[in-house]
Parts: C-alpha cells; structure tokens; sequence
C-alpha cells in the first residue's frame, strides 16, 4: 500500500485550512485536497470582510491567502484533486484505514478524514449575478449588511433565512424590498409578523428578479410578476439572495450520515457516524455559518482526531 496520512482533509476553505494549522502544529501528517486548486472556499468571492476577529476590512482573497500561507508554514500538503469517493478498506498493516478516490483515478489513503468541503449558495441563474457577484450581490447579510447603511436593498427568499436577513437589514438600510414568487412567505409565523409590521420593508409578492444591473457595481434589478407578467424596475444599491443552500456532499451521502437538506450530522465535535470521519465548516449540520464558526470547526475535529488515533494505537 502507498503512503499512509494520519489525516486527510477535504477541502481548503476556512474549516480545511483551520483543521489543516492545528494538525501539523499536533505533528500529524496532513493532506489538504482541494478541487478549485486554490484554497479559501467562498470567502475567495467576498469583496470584503470586517467581522473576523483581528482582520477587519480585508478582502476574502487575501483572507484566504493568509489561511493558506499559514497551513503551508507548518507544512501541510496539498493535492489538487477532485475526491469522488471515500471508503473504510482492511489492510494488512493496519486495522483502520480509508481510501480516497479522485475523479482523475487516484487514491490516497489515511487512518482519519475531515470532511470539509462546504456548502454553495443556490443562484437564481439571472443575468448579472455572476458579474455582480462580491460588487452588490451577496448571499450572507450578517456578513455584508454593514455596507449598505442607509441605502436601498432587495432580499429575494420567502423562507426563514429570507425573512430574518431583510429584518436584520430593515435596522441598516433606508429601505429594505422582500421579493418572493408565491403570495405568502414559507417562513414561520413570528417572522412574517415582525417582517410585515416593519415599516421599511416593502413585500413584493409572486414576482421574480428577471436580471441584475449596474455599472461596476448593482444599481437596478428588474422583476417581472409570474401571474400578471408586469415588469417593473427597482433602483437599489445590492441585492441579498437567500433561497437556500446546498452542502457539497454528493459523493459521501451513501458513505456517512445526512440530514434532510444533505447536511453531515455532527455537533461542535465534528465526529460523525463513521468512526474515523469527521467533518468540520459550512457542510455540518449547525445553525450558524460563518468563517469564524468554520475555523473553529477545524480546531475541533483535529482534537476529535487526536482522540481517535490516541485510541486505536493504545
């Protein structure tokens, strides 16, 4: 058998990289492999970030570029490499071992794995998001909303998250527009209450944002109505889409406990049904998601890691 990593993390956003610092400074051999073949994860998309800890107003690629120079100053490997599978083998020099297999036909093999491959936001796939993307368009108003102080913005979602980011941002904005494709929202009743009785929020309802414009960054948004095909024009200076999330688990949710929505479940801890699998960052089942919440995810699993080997080698 090949070489054989006391961990592998998949993954090389705030969580991977995170698990990646703790475990070399424990002296375990690491491996971080990452698809994109650069590290950071969504935050490489943010144009700017000002509430971590000791980093305030930096921009998410020079965030991750500090996350990655730091994994690589205590040594941590990384593969450029797309994983498509994971599985718990039997070896003959070891009892406890998982192999690891890429889209490109390789395989790596390690007695732990993190699991931290993130979660994506769902798009609406209309023109100027992506070209928007970080200058007016954003999917997490906790970590934006500060921008847009006394300023007019749209919030385009009819669930729970939708409903608390236009709140959240009806107290920094001049003016907060709803917009969501049925007549009533799907998030819970004491939200739609304290939504509707704020009076900076406006509901446009059964319409849908058709495309986003601007020059350099967003200025307009046009929205048609699904039932009566008006269109109209909204002016505004961003745009906060929140119709849900995808956790990127598709080839591990055979392999390890998911929840409904495909999130791996765990607590703080980060270890998972699987004994030697752990997952740490945006695809964990928790409540908040952030990149402070993904670093601490990485420190965790690393001690849940430290658990593990300390066990099996007694």
């Amino acid at each position: 058998m090949e070489k054989i990593y006391d961990v592998i993390i998949v993954g090389s956003g705030p969580a991977g990289l995170s698990a990646a610092v703790y475990g070399k400074r424990a002296m375990l051999d690491v491996a971080v492999i990452e698809k994109a073949g650069y590290s950071g994860g969504q935050i490489v998309n943010t144009s700017e970030v000002d509430n971590y800890l000791g980093l305030q107003d930096i921009n998410g690629f020079e965030m991750a570029m500090k996350f990655r120079e730091h994994a690589e100053h205590f040594g941590a490997e990384f593969i450029d490499e797309e994983v498509s599978g994971v599985q718990k083998i039997s070896a003959e020099d070891a009892d406890h071992i998982f192999e690891i297999s890429t889209v490109n036909g390789y395989k790596f093999y390690t007695k732990t794995v993190i699991l931290a491959m993130g979660a994506e936001h769902s798009k609406l796939n209309v023109p100027g998001e992506n070209e928007y993307k970080g200058k007016g368009v954003s999917y997490c108003a906790t970590c934006d909303g500060a921008f847009y102080k006394e300023k007019k913005v749209v919030v385009v979602g009819g669930g729970d998250v939708a409903l608390e980011d236009a709140i959240y941002l009806s107290k920094l904005a001049k003016k907060v527009y709803i917009i969501h494709r049925r007549d009533i929202f799907r998030g819970a009743k004491s939200l739609q209450e304290k939504l509707l009785a704020t009076e900076n929020i406006e509901f446009i309802k059964e319409s849908v944002v058709t495309e986003i414009l601007g020059e350099g960054t967003v200025k307009k948004v046009k929205v048609k109505n699904v039932i009566s095909d008006a269109s109209q024009e909204l002016d505004i200076d961003g745009i906060f889409i929140a119709v849900g999330m995808k956790p990127k688990t598709e080839f591990v949710k055979e392999f390890v406990k998911v929840d409904e929505r495909g999130y791996i479940v765990a607590s703080e801890d980060g270890v998972t049904d699987i004994s030697g699998v752990f997952v740490a960052g945006d695809v964990r089942t928790k409540n908040l998601r952030q990149v402070i919440t993904a670093v601490s995810d990485g420190a965790n699993c690393i001690s849940s890691v430290e658990s593990y080997l300390n066990n099996i080698c007694s």
